[in-house]
């Protein structure tokens, strides 16, 4: 039987063992991808029970081959947790893994009654929703005090509670396993009753330390799965917002063509289905640079035959080390189609649009620039107000969610002398 103040100093280890344990384990990102999977094939539930049996059934032969060193077994914690996440039938697997080196020294009952463990827990765990397990605390007090607190105003089952109770029965049970059938099964024995209370309950608070580990890493995942998702549906209805505007347009530009002029009408329906033919592929949300570009060269067809060559005039200074590089799609159309209706549209004789694109340092500047009219831009409104800013806004806000920080959108506008919009993004070869 061993000394009080050996057991006091073991349960304190072996509360820090258990968290440093499932600390290490949740740093792991394999680990994380097998214990957070919805749905499991039996090889990655073998993989997931590796992580657990590897270190902790090694805490079993070092409990026996270094007699002081007690803490080192949490072998009934262990088979809980896994009967709790992994069900009844790996739980018993478990369970005869991680007994086997104490059956090598004689303590033949381990494999049974841990095999029990986790049929038991593994039970409860098919019994009661993942929530439920996942939502244990390891603060016993508190849990109790809310739970006397909730059934004096109405009373309920509690699984919480039950949970609890049940861990600490299976304490219990080995430690009277162990008392009647000496050395035959491991247990902190001892005659003192307030110590052994403290074993009984040790056991639940190892298992909701493990637990509350576990849980905050896989709620901090799912804000993050969260927020992408967030981010990726504010990006999808961005995209909606400019592909209906520029459809919008076209088709106006098209109509005003049909009865003068069938014949580049006709040119211009044809440009058109190749924009739409090319929206409708699977691009994703990035393209190389010269893919953007040549999206383009479409829909400046378009407009040269609207308003024809000598009033339209593209010139293009691309960088060769630029064109390789992925930009969101359809990034400079919309800041074009800016350029043409609301910077050369009203001027009488036209003008020309210039398409940049150099490297600087280990960002991709784009630049958009016309000799228009130039817009009259206020700090507050330069890219929200109607007309001028919708194009503008929208490239600048997708920027933002594919980005943050790292991109900048700038736009310098000059009354009667033109408009340049300038982008700047990190660049990343395909």
């Amino acid at each position: 039987m061993a000394d009080q103040k050996l057991i006091l100093i073991t349960l304190l280890v072996k509360l820090g063992v258990a968290a440093s344990v499932s600390s290490a384990l949740a740093r792991s990102r394999v680990f994380q991808r097998l214990l957070f999977a919805e749905h499991r094939q039996s090889r990655q539930t073998l993989a997931l029970m590796a992580f657990f049996l590897v270190p902790l059934t090694l805490g079993v032969w070092v409990r026996i081959t270094v007699p002081s060193f007690l803490a080192a077994d949490i072998s009934l914690e262990t088979v809980t947790l896994l009967g709790l996440l992994l069900g009844p039938g790996w739980a018993i697997l478990s369970a005869l893994v991680m007994a086997l080196p104490a059956v090598l020294r004689g303590e033949y009952l381990a494999p049974l009654f841990l095999a029990a463990v986790g049929l038991v827990s593994g039970v409860f765990g098919s019994w009661v929703e993942p929530e439920e397990i996942w939502s244990f605390t390891p603060f016993v007090d508190l849990s109790i005090y809310r739970w006397v607190r909730r059934n004096l105003r109405q009373p309920k089952f509690d699984r919480q509670i039950l949970l609890l109770m049940l861990i600490a029965c299976m304490e219990m049970a080995r430690d009277w396993v162990a008392h009647q059938y000496p050395r035959r099964l491991f247990a902190l024995e001892t005659d003192a009753w307030w110590l052994r209370a403290l074993v009984w309950i040790c056991a639940p608070v190892v298992v909701g330390i493990c637990l509350k580990i576990w849980n905050a890493l896989r709620v901090e995942i799912k804000l993050e799965e969260q927020k992408r998702l967030l981010l990726e549906a504010r990006l999808d209805a961005l995209q909606r917002q400019i592909n209906p505007h520029f459809l919008f347009n076209t088709l106006n530009s098209i109509a005003s063509l049909v009865r003068r002029r069938p014949d580049q009408a006709r040119e211009m329906i044809v440009k058109l289905a190749n924009l739409l033919r090319a929206l409708l592929k699977d691009y994703g949300t990035y393209v190389p640079l010269k893919e953007e570009v040549s999206f383009t060269d479409d829909y400046l067809d378009i407009e040269v035959v609207r308003f024809g060559a000598e009033k339209l005039r593209v010139v293009k200074e691309l960088d060769p080390e630029t064109l390789e590089v992925l930009v969101p799609s359809i990034l400079l159309q919309p800041l074009i189609e800016n350029s043409i209706k609301h910077g050369l549209e009203p001027r009488i004789d036209g003008g020309t649009i210039t398409i940049r694109s150099r490297m600087q340092g280990s960002s991709l500047v784009v630049e958009v620039e016309d000799d228009g009219v130039g817009i009259m831009l206020k700090p507050a409104s330069a890219l929200s107000r109607e007309g001028a800013g919708i194009g503008m806004k929208n490239v600048k806000e997708r920027l933002e969610v594919l980005y943050g920080s790292d991109a900048r959108f700038t736009v310098v506008s000059r009354p009667g002398r033109g408009t340049l919009v300038s982008i700047e993004l990190p660049a990343e070869v395909h």
